[in-house]
């Protein structure tokens, strides 16, 4: 937690889902299994990374994800 409180992380994902969010304060975030955590500096790493972002704690980010995703 050190990392997140000097500002050098800002966000956590879960490398088997593939999702990010905002590191203290998303619900799910919170009961992800520690094994699963990586930690990203910023949204456009974990983008780069193959991540979405988490549709809880990052509403926002998920609709505008969710709208350039091809129909199915």
């Amino acid at each position: 937690m050190r990392l997140y409180k000097r500002g050098e992380i800002q966000l956590a994902g879960n490398l088997r889902l593939k999702i990010y969010g905002k590191l203290t304060t998303c619900r799910s975030g919170k009961r992800m299994n520690v094994s699963n955590r990586v930690f990203f500096q910023s949204e456009e790493e974990a983008i780069e990374d193959g991540f979405r972002p988490c549709a809880h704690c990052m509403n926002k980010q998920y609709k505008v994800w969710k709208k350039r995703q091809p129909t199915r």
